[in-house]
């Protein structure tokens, strides 16, 4: 796995591609001296978070033949100052799911996510505690 960054201003806007061609922009807010061309670097994580425990839960529930109808995740992180940087330090996760679900393997699906399959999230459990929920269709479980 490999990504190469190339910086697109005088700032910090960068463009970032993979191995295959896909492309991220990456920048600071203004506050911070940047153009605001796109997510933070912390911004990016917290989404490698959603997207990959988004990617587990479908594919267990689809393995499990359960009928998603629509899929969300908010995540929202919480930073400690560790020396001059600010590494998270709790991550909460909400997943909202609809559709003809059996309400225990939706549970399941996102303990077996974050306790066995999401490496991004095994990357940042060393630093970061991880808490999540689920809402299937309308009803916190």
């Amino acid at each position: 796995m490999k990504v190469t960054l190339n910086r697109v201003n005088e700032n910090f806007h960068f463009e970032l591609k993979n191995d295959r061609g896909h492309l991220v922009n990456v920048d600071a807010r203004p506050e911070f001296g940047g153009n605001d061309m796109g997510p933070s670097p912390m911004e990016i994580v917290l989404m490698g978070v959603a997207g990959c425990s988004g990617i587990d839960m479908i594919s267990i529930l689809k393995k499990q033949r359960q009928q998603i109808t629509s899929f969300k995740a908010e995540v929202e992180g919480e930073r400690v100052q560790v020396g001059e940087a600010k590494p998270f330090k709790d991550i909460h996760v909400v997943f909202y799911l609809e559709g003809e679900i059996i309400p225990e393997k939706a549970a399941r699906a996102a303990q077996l996510s974050f306790e066995k399959y999401c490496s991004v999230s095994k990357t940042l459990e060393p630093t970061a505690t991880i808490h999540y929920k689920v809402v299937l269709n309308g009803e916190e479980l």
